[in-house]
């Protein structure tokens, strides 16, 4: 099958949460239980094996890691190879958590699946929560279906959430006391299923569509601008590099946790693009 982009590591699991940060790409392979790092030349990292399935990754301003831990719903501070917990938000999401973004100034905002979606529960809506840097949690915004990847705008003002099943990116404006009000619509994506998103110096957001096998560069309003074939069935994407005009894919042949492990089909792709990457990874 033609494709558009470089292979870059293989023999992962399920690679998600790609952010790039100094001079490698960090991630984690979920269903391995693994955090990773991988650098433009292939050599890979691996940073800490964990005891539950690790979702999305930030950083506080001082620099220290923040891993979701999925299962579990907490947010895990990852310090010298070892993890220790910073927030428990198993009071407030109803299954497992998923992707968090940071601001800035440290605070954390995290998704979660809302319902069982390996166990064939019926689809429910969910919502964002907000971490406080002092460990404490909150809804953040309410009435989302399958809240997944996020970017927040250079200005630290706008916060914008991929809907993987309702097809849609949704921003909110980011209030001072961190709730995310005026909740509109984006982009409507169609036949799309966002999950992981980046943000470029333009202002587009490249999206990965696992529904569709492509990785699609869209503006506000939902117009595509450029679409990307990767080999496998992508999951996420970050801009990095030196110049951070390499877009990286993780890309996988299933997202089911026990044929994942099975068949190690997991890879990160990656390909160059002419508009640099923006705001917080």
């Amino acid at each position: 099958m033609k494709h558009d982009t470089e292979i870059l590591l293989t023999g992962l699991a399920f690679p998600e949460a790609p952010r790039w940060r100094g001079d490698r790409l960090w991630f984690t392979d979920q269903h391995a239980r693994r955090v990773m790092t991988v650098k433009t030349d292939g050599q890979a990292e691996c940073i800490l094996e964990t005891d539950d399935l690790p979702g999305g990754l930030t950083w506080l301003p001082d620099g220290t890691p923040l891993v979701v831990a999925m299962t579990e719903r907490a947010v895990y501070k990852l310090e010298d190879r070892a993890w220790t917990r910073y927030a428990d938000l198993s009071a407030l999401a109803p299954f497992h958590c998923n992707d968090m973004i940071a601001t800035a100034g440290g605070r954390a905002y995290v998704g979660n699946f809302g319902y069982d979606l390996h166990g064939g529960a019926p689809q429910a809506k969910t919502h964002l929560i907000a971490v406080e840097t002092d460990g404490s949690c909150r809804i953040a915004a309410e009435g989302l279906l399958f809240p997944n990847g996020c970017v927040i705008s250079p200005d630290g003002a706008t916060l914008i959430v991929a809907e993987t099943f309702a097809a849609r990116l949704t921003a909110f404006t980011i209030g001072e006391d961190g709730l995310l009000r005026d909740a509109r619509t984006w982009a409507d994506l169609s036949e799309a299923t966002p999950d992981g998103i980046c943000l470029d110096d333009e202002g587009a957001i490249w999206v990965a569509s696992p529904g569709t096998g492509e990785v699609i560069r869209v503006e506000q309003g939902g117009k595509i601008l450029t679409r990307i074939n990767p080999l496998g069935v992508p999951y996420a994407c970050m801009l990095g590099g030196p110049e951070r005009r390499t877009l990286f894919i993780t890309t996988s042949e299933t997202d089911d946790p026990d044929k994942a492990n099975s068949l190690k089909s997991g890879r990160i792709e990656m390909v160059e693009v002419d508009v640099p990457g923006a705001g917080w990874p």
